[in-house]
C-alpha cells in the first residue's frame, strides 16, 4: 500500500456498506491507498468524506487538495438496498395494469415465498412467507386492452378507462404512476399510448406527476419481474438518488469537478440522474466479483471464488475459466426482478450479526439482523444490549481492541465478555470463551457450508479453484471459513478491506441497454439472413439509446465503443446464456454467414456451464435477447509489483507487543504485526495476528501467510 507523498489522485471509488465506508484512491501512476470510516446512514455524504480523506490522509493530501488531478469517483453500496429492506421508501406509487391483473403484485410467484431463506428455511413450508407489497391495492388500476405474445394487438386499448384511471391516482396524490402491461415488450403501443393520454390529463390538472412505462425501463419478458424492477425504482432508487445527489454536491463544494459515477449489478458505471439506475440497487457486494475478475485477470487465475464477510452478510461468487456469469432471475428483498446481476450467493452472517440464545430450543442462534456500523457491545458508544460477532472475537484476542478502525473506535473486552457470559454462556451452561468460540464456529461452518453448496451445486470442485477473502472481516475469518475445503490456494489481498470499492475502480463508464427478442434459428440456417437483420436493426437501436445517454453526460461519443450482446439457448431449453458478439462479427451490422459464429460462440460458453452432451443443436436456437452496451474507458488501479526480499522473517519494525489467541481450545502466544511494514517475501507464520486500521489478518496456530510480490497474502496450512 503506498503511503509516501508526492501523489496525485486521478481516481476514486467507495463502497458505502451498512457498517463501513471503504474507499479506494488510485493515483496517476496507478498506485493506490484505502480509507475506512463509519456509515452515515442519515447522511451518506459525512461517510464518504471521511472515508475519502482517511485515504488521501495518507498521502498528505485530502479531497479538497487533490482535486485537480481526479478524473472521476465510483459509488457502490447497499443503502438501496437497506431501504427497501427496511421499508423505508417514501414514495407513494400508483400502478397501471391490464384489466384482470390488478393483483399481480400483491400474489406474486411461489419463489417469493421462499427467496433469500437460508437452506433450512426453504425446506420448511412453514417459514414461506410472501413480501408485504410496496403498492397498496387501493393505488393499483387495470385497463382493459390486450397484446398477444407476438405483439399483435387482440384487443384494443380502452381509452375511457384508461383516462379515468389515470384522473383516479392522481386524485390520490401519488409520487409517480408506473404502468406495465402484458407483452408490452413486443408491442408498446397501448404504454406508449396510456402516458400520452396521462399527459393530456396533467396538462389539464397543471399536474407534474412522472409517469414511467416498463417498455421505456425494460422491455424484458417476464410480467410479474418487469413490474417489480419498475415499482422498485420508484420505491426505493428515487429517495437514494437524492443521497447520490448530496454526496455530488459535498465533493463538489471540496472543489471536486469530475464525473462522479455509480456502479451497476452488470460490471458497468452510470452518471445519478440515469433513468433506470435500480440497477445499482446492490452494486456494494457486487464490486468485490468485478474486483475479482480483474485480479483474476492479472494473476492468470481461471477459477476464483470471490467471499466478501461484511457487517452484515457472507456474499459468495464464482468466476470460471475468467468469466463471471450473469443472471436475470435475481431476487431484490424477495421481490424477483430481471435485472442483469452478476451471480451471487448471499447470506445473514457477518462480524455484526447479533448472538442469541433460542429460548425454546435453547441453541446458540446468529443473524440474521446485524449491528452495522454499531460494531457491538464492546463498543461502549453503541448502546447495544445484544452481543455481537465482532464481541466474539475481540474476546479471543484476535482483534485489537485499541486500534479497531485505526483506534477511532475503542472497544471494551470487559463489557463483551460480561454481555457474552450474561446472555449466552450461563444459558448454555457454558464456559464463556468457549462459548465465543463455538459462536464463531457457527458463523463460519455456515460460510464454509455456503461455499460448498455454491460451487458443488454447479457441478465444480473446490480443489479447480482458488479463493480470495476480502471484506473488513474476510481476512479475520478466512482460515476458519477454509480449513476443511482444500482450494488451491486462499488469497488476501493487502487492500481487501476496500476490495469492492477496488473493484468499482475497475469498471468503465458504461450503459446496458435490454431487449427482447424471441428469435428463433432454425436448425439448417435456413432463416440466417431474416435473424442477422433483426440483430442488426435491434442493436442498432440499442447503440442509439447508448449514444443519447452518453451525450447527456457530456461524454465525447468518439472515445466511446459499443459491445453487443444477446442471451441465447437451444429452442425449448428454460436456460439461455449470456454471450458477446465477436468483435470480428460486429462493424456496424450483423452478416447471415456471421450467425454460424454466433452459434459457435453459443456453443463453446454452453459447455462451460452445462455437460456437452447435453447440447441439443438439432432443435435450433434462439435469441431471447439482445444486449447493448455502450463503453467509455475509465482509469484503471494497478496491481502491485514489488521486489521479493530474501529474508524470510517480517523486520523487527513490524513486530508490536504480542498478545493471546484462543485456537482449537487452548491459548496460544501470537506474534503481533503491523501490516505496512511487512515486506514480500517475508513469511507469518502462526500463531499470529496482521493488524492494519481497516482490517485483521488471524493466522491461527499450523498456519503461514507468505507474502508475494502482489502484495497479496497466501494463506495456507502447514
Amino acid at each position: 500500500m503506498a503511503t509516501e507523498n508526492n501523489h496525485n489522485p486521478e481516481l476514486l471509488s467507495l463502497d458505502t456498506g451498512g457498517t463501513m465506508t471503504d474507499s479506494f484512491a488510485v493515483d496517476q501512476q496507478g498506485r493506490y491507498t484505502v480509507g475506512k470510516a463509519q456509515t452515515t446512514p442519515d447522511d451518506e455524504s459525512q461517510g464518504v468524506i471521511d472515508s475519502f480523506n482517511d485515504a488521501l490522509g495518507k498521502w498528505g493530501t485530502s479531497i479538497k487538495g487533490g482535486s485537480g488531478t481526479l478524473q472521476g469517483t465510483v459509488y457502490s453500496g447497499t443503502a438501496m438496498l437497506n431501504r427497501l429492506l427496511e421499508r423505508e421508501g417514501d414514495a407513494e406509487i400508483g400502478l397501471i395494469t391490464n384489466r384482470g391483473f390488478e393483483d399481480a403484485h400483491r400474489f406474486g410467484r411461489g419463489i417469493q415465498s421462499w427467496a433469500d431463506l437460508s437452506y433450512a428455511g426453504r425446506l420448511h413450508a412453514r417459514e414461506h412467507e410472501h413480501p408485504d407489497p410496496i403498492v397498496p391495492r387501493e393505488n393499483i388500476r387495470g385497463v382493459r386492452g390486450r397484446v398477444r405474445l407476438d405483439g399483435t394487438e387482440m384487443v384494443p386499448l380502452n381509452e375511457g378507462e384508461a383516462k379515468k384511471s389515470i384522473a383516479d391516482l392522481l386524485d390520490r396524490d401519488v409520487d409517480v404512476i408506473c404502468v406495465t402491461l402484458l407483452y408490452s415488450y413486443q408491442n408498446p403501443e397501448h404504454e406508449q399510448r396510456l402516458k400520452e393520454i396521462a399527459e393530456d390529463v396533467k396538462a389539464e390538472r397543471g399536474d407534474e406527476t412522472p409517469v414511467w412505462l416498463s417498455s421505456d425501463q425494460n422491455p424484458v419478458r417476464g410480467e410479474l419481474p418487469r413490474l417489480n424492477s419498475l415499482v422498485l425504482e420508484g420505491y426505493a432508487v428515487e429517495p437514494s438518488r437524492k443521497q447520490l445527489y448530496n454526496i455530488e454536491d459535498a465533493l463538489e463544494q471540496r472543489g471536486y469537478e469530475a464525473p462522479f459515477r455509480v456502479l451497476t449489478s452488470s460490471g458497468g458505471t452510470v452518471a445519478p440522474d440515469h433513468d433506470w439506475l435500480v440497477e445499482t440497487m446492490i452494486s456494494g457486494p457486487i464490486g468485490g466479483i468485478f474486483g475479482g475478475e480483474y485480479l483474476a485477470d492479472h494473476l492468470d487465475v481461471d477459477n476464483l471464488v470471490c467471499s466478501d464477510v461484511g457487517g452484515t452478510s457472507f456474499d459468495v461468487g464464482l468466476i470460471t475459466e475468467g468469466h463471471y456469469p450473469t443472471r436475470w432471475d435475481q431476487s431484490l428483498a424477495k421481490f424477483m426482478v430481471n435485472i442483469p446481476m452478476a451471480a451471487m450467493d448471499t447470506i445473514g452472517s457477518g462480524t455484526g450479526s447479533y448472538v442469541r440464545v433460542d429460548r425454546a430450543s435453547n441453541r446458540l442462534e446468529v443473524g440474521p439482523d446485524s449491528a452495522g456500523y454499531l460494531v457491538g457491545v464492546s463498543n461502549e458508544d453503541s448502546g447495544l444490549e445484544t452481543p455481537t460477532v465482532t464481541d466474539c472475537t475481540a474476546m479471543l484476542g484476535y482483534i485489537n481492541p485499541d486500534y479497531f478502525l485505526g483506534g477511532d473506535i475503542p472497544l471494551n473486552v470487559d463489557r463483551a465478555e460480561e454481555y457474552i457470559e450474561d446472555q449466552i454462556a450461563e444459558p448454555l451452561n457454558q464456559d464463556p470463551v468457549e462459548t465465543a468460540r463455538g459462536v464463531l464456529d457457527i458463523v463460519e461452518r455456515n460460510m464454509t457450508n455456503e461455499l460448498r453448496g455454491m460451487i458443488l451445486g454447479l457441478g465444480y470442485s473446490p480443489e479447480n479453484y482458488t479463493l480470495a477473502s476480502y471484506g473488513g472481516g474476510g481476512p479475520l475469518h478466512a482460515a476458519g471459513y477454509t480449513r476443511d475445503v482444500d482450494f488451491q490456494d486462499v488469497l488476501i489481498p493487502e487492500w481487501a478491506a476496500a476490495f469492492s470499492a477496488f473493484g468499482c475502480a475497475t469498471a468503465d463508464y458504461s450503459y446496458r441497454y435490454d431487449r427482447s427478442l424471441d428469435l428463433v434459428i432454425q436448425p439448417d440456417m435456413s432463416n440466417a439472413e431474416q435473424a442477422a437483420e433483426a440483430l442488426t436493426d435491434t442493436f442498432l437501436g440499442l447503440k442509439e439509446q447508448a449514444i443519447e445517454a452518453f451525450e447527456r453526460d457530456d461524454i465525447d461519443i468518439e472515445k466511446t465503443d459499443f459491445k453487443p450482446g444477446v442471451r441465447m439457448q437451444y429452442a425449448g431449453m428454460l436456460d439461455d446464456i449470456e454471450i458477446s458478439i465477436p468483435d470480428e462479427m460486429w462493424d456496424g451490422e450483423i452478416a447471415a454467414e456471421d450467425i454460424e459464429l454466433l452459434i459457435d460462440k453459443y456453443e463453446e460458453e454452453f459447455a462451460k456451464v452445462f455437460k456437452r452432451a447435453a447440447k441439443s443443436p438439432e432443435l435450433g436456437y434462439m435469441i431471447t435477447v439482445a444486449v447493448g452496451t455502450g463503453i467509455a474507458p475509465s482509469p484503471k488501479p494497478s496491481i502491485p509489483d514489488e521486489d521479493l526480499v530474501s529474508a524470510d522473517d517480517p523486520p523487527n519494525e513490524a513486530y508490536k507487543d504480542g498478545r493471546e489467541i484462543y485456537w482449537d481450545g487452548e491459548w496460544h502466544d501470537a506474534s503481533i504485526l503491523e501490516m505496512e511494514h511487512i515486506q514480500p517475501g517475508n513469511t507469518v507464520t502462526g500463531p499470529a495476528v496482521i493488524e492494519a486500521p481497516a482490517t485483521t489478518i488471524l493466522v491461527p496456530p499450523g498456519f503461514e501467510a507468505p507474502l508475494d510480490n502482489n502484495r497479496i497474502y497466501h494463506l495456507t496450512k502447514q
